[in-house]
């Protein structure tokens, strides 16, 4: 099953990240890079929730977020 957040929910859960989980967005994405290479987002999400305690939403919009700014990264 996939979340689909609002843009401005997808706003407030990347906001909360550093307070709820300890640790930056940054610090979320090296996680992400060094993990498995998972092709779908879905399996990143729950290999993230999984592997580190999130719950589901939270660990989609590190995963979401994370392909954005990788994306926008790209197209510069």
């Amino acid at each position: 099953m996939t979340l689909n957040h609002s843009p401005e929910t997808h706003k407030n859960l990347i906001a909360r990240i550093p307070s709820v989980t300890g640790r930056d967005l940054l610090d979320w994405f090296r996680r992400l890079e060094s993990g498995p290479a998972f092709l779908r987002c879905d399996e990143r999400a729950h290999w993230l929730s999984d592997e580190h305690g999130l719950s589901y939403g939270y660990a989609t919009a590190i995963v979401h977020e994370y392909e954005v700014r990788r994306q926008r990264r790209l197209s510069a």
